[in-house]
């Protein structure tokens, strides 16, 4: 998360521009192409004030973001941001809800053509992080910001939102292919609830831990199970 690091862009989803033109299913989705979007064309002082703790959080990293450096990625005096926001934790996680919102808002009237493909890209926006380095370094980012849960309630009560956020998403993506007869009959509050877990897990392993070898694992035991719990 070194100085120098550019704004994530890539064309893939999150946590999350989308897969196949729609939003990401996943806590991983509270991320970058939402942000992308989002972030876009901000309206109104707040929200530009976002878009640029966005951009400088992307750059430097939760350790080294300071109100200095957001000001100057504002382009303004950062006397501004501390009259919308009294630091940079406010400033993170309003930041984060926005996206967050964004997300939600987005997903709310979507037509669940095809679960299984959705389910897949769900799984492989994080499984696949290897494939793109700065999803990768987006990855890492949000276990960073997730870790201040353990001491800040704030930062609880937001990822408690984004996994229940995500983990509904995704039940209501495998509720659609039992209805359609693509999925087997089983409790898609408990299937989502495993696999937002399993690939938190994968996510603060991949950001704190040296080589995937394990990674390939995984992906096969986590296939076996869609197999024999859920896909048809």
């Amino acid at each position: 998360m070194g100085e120098g690091r550019s704004l994530l862009v890539c064309p893939i989803p999150s946590q999350p521009p989308f897969p196949a033109g729609r939003p990401p299913a996943g806590g991983f989705r509270g991320g970058e192409p939402v942000a992308k979007d989002v972030f876009s064309n901000p309206e109104g002082t707040e929200e530009e004030i976002l878009a640029a703790t966005y951009r400088t959080l992307v750059e430097y990293g939760y350790a080294e973001l300071t109100i200095q450096r957001i000001g100057e990625t504002f382009g303004k005096s950062p006397s501004l941001v501390y009259h919308h926001y009294e630091g940079k934790d406010e400033l993170v996680l309003a930041c984060l809800g926005f996206m967050l919102d964004a997300f939600e808002e987005s997903v709310v009237e979507e037509e669940i053509d095809e679960p299984r493909e959705h389910v897949a890209e769900f799984v492989g926006w994080v499984l696949d992080a290897e494939d793109d380095p700065e999803r990768g370094e987006f990855v890492s980012l949000l276990t960073e910001l997730r870790s201040q849960a353990t001491h800040d309630p704030a930062y609880r009560e937001h990822f408690t939102r984004s996994d229940a956020v995500f983990e509904r998403h995704l039940e209501n993506v495998i509720e659609a292919g039992i209805d359609r007869g693509e999925f087997r009959e089983c409790d898609p509050a408990a299937v989502a609830a495993t696999i937002v877990t399993l690939l938190s897990g994968v996510m603060l392993r991949r950001s704190t831990h040296e080589g995937e070898a394990w990674l390939a694992d995984v992906r096969t035991e986590l296939e076996g199970y869609l197999g024999d719990r859920v896909y048809r």
